[in-house]
């Protein structure tokens, strides 16, 4: 699995029938990167979440299809509930946003989880909607964190791209020789795994009643928009655009409403806990 990683080799996420992967990116030298606009209190002390809309462009993700023929596809789902917790969570104030894409646009999978970093954000949430190929009875949401494997040599990965920042959650690593900053990185990486943990919970928790899960909702893989070392992150898979019921939750006004009133609950009641350390 290292090898593979190291070779960029694409690496499926371990679902049911999930027909796109996520390529592993490994950064390299590129140009600055075109942050989004933020939105929300004019005040620097207010949290800040970054949304991040899946896939987008020439890129559709997953694609359903209703019994009558119309075309369902990831890339509009995910955009459409990440304007509506945008909204949602802009509404009730008190809380800063920024998108990743807020348009039918294409973000390198790389980007993403950077543009968190470069804004100092306080929260990265990916939504996405899977599918189950031709098996129709597959459905149900699901929250993914990093899992303990990749945190690690995302950790390793990250000393050594920035062995010269001054700090990375917090801990100084400017100076220190690579050994020291992989411990360092690694440190501030099992941080950020367990606050993304406990946003995972809180999602499981404030949709019981409202939102269909799968049987095991909280997993973890090696998921590449969740590879900040400083910036907890979690991977929203909405539901199954394979199936009817879940695509009726996918593409409704009422359905997107009912994803947005959950996750702008969760995350709230996690900001509000971190205020409270």
């Amino acid at each position: 699995m290292g090898g593979a990683i190291a070779a960029g080799v694409k690496i499926p996420v371990p679902q049911l029938g999930r027909d796109y992967v996520q390529r592993i990116s490994l950064g390299g030298e590129g140009g600055p990167l075109a942050l989004p606009d933020i939105t929300g209190p004019d005040d620097m002390t207010r949290p800040l979440i970054v949304i991040d809309a899946g896939h987008g462009g020439r890129d559709p993700g997953a694609v359903g299809e209703t019994p009558d023929g119309q075309v369902v596809r990831e890339k509009d789902v995910t955009l459409a509930i990440a304007l509506e917790l945008r909204d949602q969570l802009l509404a009730d104030g008190g809380i800063r946003v920024a998108m990743t894409r807020s348009d039918d646009s294409i973000v390198p999978l790389g980007d993403r989880p950077e543009i968190a970093r470069q804004l100092n954000a306080d929260l990265f949430v990916s939504i996405h909607a899977d599918s189950a190929g031709g098996t129709t009875d597959v459905s149900g949401a699901s929250i993914y964190t990093l899992s303990s494997e990749a945190s690690s040599e995302a950790a390793a990965r990250f000393a050594a791209r920035e062995n010269d920042a001054d700090r990375v959650n917090g801990l100084a690593i400017d100076g220190q020789s690579e050994e020291v900053s992989a411990i360092l990185v690694e440190l501030s990486q099992q941080q950020t795994q367990d606050s993304s943990s406990d946003l995972a919970s809180l999602i499981v928790r404030e949709g019981e009643g409202e939102l269909a899960f799968v049987s095991t909702p909280q997993r973890s893989a090696a998921l590449a928009v969740l590879r900040a070392p400083d910036v907890p992150s979690v991977l929203f898979e909405s539901g199954f655009v394979t199936n009817q019921a879940d695509r009726a939750r996918l593409t409704t006004e009422e359905g997107r409403a009912t994803y947005a009133r959950v996750l702008a609950r969760a995350i709230r009641i996690y900001f509000a806990r971190r205020a409270e350390r």
